[in-house]
């Protein structure tokens, strides 16, 4: 028997927030064909950052890998926005993250593993995924990370 996404969610005591309204001009997720792309998620709950500030300096490694974590949830709210039911997602392709670094900071790869392991969590096999870790020097509102996601999902 399959576990199904949303009894992993449940398992890990992971609530799926609504949706978060975008900050700009663009959607929350675009479907091509088998694949959606979901816009960047910033760590946020209710409307808020859970942690504002440069991993390596006023957040730390864990607290970075927290956050990623965080706005991989926000990520999953909006593939269970689109497409209803969070089985319909074959794969994770790909997750790009986005690390706000302190100077000398190069541990974008262990930050972002707070998002891998969560879609392994979730997915199983196919939660995984390949990545990209960039650090950058600011993010939006002084978030210390921002991911987009890209998934294979059936009809």
């Amino acid at each position: 028997m399959t576990i199904k996404a949303e009894e992993r969610l449940a398992d890990f005591g992971i609530e799926v927030p609504e949706v978060q309204t975008p900050l700009g001009a663009y959607v929350p997720a675009v479907i091509s064909g088998q694949l959606i792309f979901i816009s960047g998620q910033l760590p946020m709950v209710k409307g808020e950052l859970t942690r504002k500030g440069k991993v390596g300096s006023e957040v730390s490694l864990e607290q970075g890998m927290e956050a990623a974590r965080r706005a991989s949830v926000n990520a999953i709210a909006v593939l269970k926005n689109e497409l209803g039911d969070l089985d319909r997602v074959e794969r994770i392709v790909k997750i790009t993250g986005y690390v706000a670094s302190a100077p000398g900071f190069n541990q974008q790869a262990n930050v972002m593993n707070g998002a891998s392991e969560l879609f392994f969590q979730i997915f199983g096999e196919a939660g995984r995924h390949a990545r990209v870790a960039v650090g950058v020097s600011e993010l939006p509102l002084d978030a210390p990370v921002e991911i987009e996601v890209i998934a294979k999902i059936s009809d």
